[in-house]
């Protein structure tokens, strides 16, 4: 098994992940143009999104994840930092438990080290908790969160 960096050539093999994602969570779907419209994303994303994909060692997808950089706006006297949010984790069922997600996990934050990354931030399931602690993340509770659509005004209903 290996973990690389995804190029613009693998956006079939990502692809590929993202259906068996999405269909493990919603059931099969029938979408025709959708390899078409993840390789026009993938394509307007990769200036600021870095991606990687893990393979097995003949060569097929069984894991993947990115990370959306972010330049933090200047401050007098101090340099600009960037920083990352993670996202897009997934590892194909038969491959979980079996070191996948660390190793991509290992290539993310190695990244992040040797790119000065001032912070990685996430949002994980609670299965992916111990996976992220193991990498070094942990809880912040400074970071808030706006639901679309769940706000409500004092005196006002919900937003949709």
């Amino acid at each position: 098994m290996r973990v690389r960096l995804a190029e613009a050539a693998d956006t079939s093999s990502l692809a590929e992940l993202r259906v068996r994602w999405t269909e493990e969570l919603d059931g099969p779907t029938d979408d025709p143009s959708f390899l078409d419209r993840f390789e026009a994303w993938f394509a307007r994303e990769s200036a600021h999104r870095v991606t990687w994909l893990a393979e097995t060692g003949e060569g097929s997808p069984v894991g993947m994840l990115n990370v959306m950089l972010f330049e933090r706006m200047p401050r007098p006297g101090r340099a600009t930092g960037r920083w990352g949010y993670v996202a897009n984790v997934y590892v194909v069922p038969p491959h979980r438990d079996a070191g996948v997600g660390g190793r991509m996990m290992e290539a993310l934050t190695s990244y992040a080290d040797e790119s000065g990354l001032v912070r990685l931030v996430l949002s994980p399931t609670a299965r992916s908790v111990s996976l992220y602690e193991r990498a070094g993340f942990s809880g912040d509770h400074d970071l808030l969160v706006r639901p679309r659509g769940e706000i409500t005004a004092p005196g006002a209903g919900p937003r949709s």
